[in-house]
């Protein structure tokens, strides 16, 4: 049997769409599991994470799909989270992906009917801390888009989470357990040596994609020119973690902008795509190969 719901709730901040999938856990209750999406669906958008007020239309739309691997015990659970997010573009029905990636290496109890409650001192509950902290993530990548370092405060809650859980038995916290997991993720946002790429997000989106509709060129000139910034990070350290994100979530989108460029700036954002995500140089090709008359 499979369990996979996905429900889209109004809260605070997120719009968020929670789907819990438990199709290769065989021989249990499945009752638990939509349970398990209930609860959490109302822990992410019930609870207020900022100081600020949104409206309706102004609330963050994400996605977050668990899929179960194993049951551990009666009340423990074992598998994979994967986190997106779209950003609204202005003057325009398109929703920019600005966030896609997946966590390997989750872990938690959960029981059911038990409330689900976060405490910023501790580490009591290794659900709600996993949520919180992915929470933050995602407010701190889209306030970055919309204002220079935006996310600051959400990604130093989000490091304060990492910091409290150096002791935790679940893995995915400490640097040694692997270079793209929680650790490594806020690290990269919170590092000045990185601070490029925190650049890029305003840049690419507030100064580049807002701008398209009204003003195509300079709009994609922007862009062309925040992706510098992106080729900074890579030369200095080309293994991180938000070089991995950010043409994760934006290579598609990358083709269709420069699809409509010019000859020389195709050539330009080739030259750095190339050298910084060389996985999908056969996908940019298709950059080249559209013609503009």
């Amino acid at each position: 049997m499979l369990i996979c719901s996905s429900i889209a709730v109004w809260g605070q901040e997120l719009r968020c769409n929670v789907s819990v999938s438990s199709s290769r856990v065989e021989g249990t209750n499945k009752q638990v599991f939509e349970s398990m999406r209930t609860d959490i669906y109302e822990f992410i958008n019930n609870r207020k994470w900022s100081d600020n007020v949104f409206t309706t239309d102004e609330r963050i739309e994400c996605t977050i799909f668990i899929q179960i691997q194993q049951q551990l015990s009666s009340d423990e659970f074992s598998g994979t989270m994967q986190v997106q997010l779209n950003r609204p573009i202005f003057n325009s029905s398109y929703n920019s992906p600005l966030l896609n990636l997946k966590d390997n290496d989750i872990q938690f109890k959960y029981v059911e009917f038990q409330p689900m409650e976060f405490d910023e001192s501790n580490n009591s509950n290794p659900l709600t801390n996993l949520l919180a902290y992915y929470a933050y993530i995602l407010l701190g990548f889209d306030y970055d888009s919309f204002s220079p370092l935006g996310g600051t405060n959400y990604f130093v809650k989000a490091r304060d989470i990492v910091n409290r859980s150096q002791n935790a038995r679940e893995k995915g916290w400490r640097a040694f357990e692997g270079n793209y997991n929680r650790f490594w993720l806020i690290e990269n946002m919170t590092n000045k040596a990185y601070g490029p790429f925190r650049e890029l997000l305003y840049r690419y989106h507030r100064l580049g994609l807002d701008l398209l509709s009204e003003k195509p060129d300079l709009g994609r000139s922007e862009i062309a020119d925040a992706l510098k910034n992106m080729q900074r990070v890579y030369r200095s350290k080309p293994d991180t973690y938000v070089n991995r994100l950010f043409f994760d979530a934006k290579s598609d989108e990358l083709v269709n902008i420069f699809s409509k460029g010019s000859t020389d700036e195709k050539g330009r954002v080739m030259t750095i795509l190339s050298e910084c995500d060389p996985s999908n140089s056969g996908k940019y090709q298709k950059i080249l190969d559209q013609k503009i008359f």
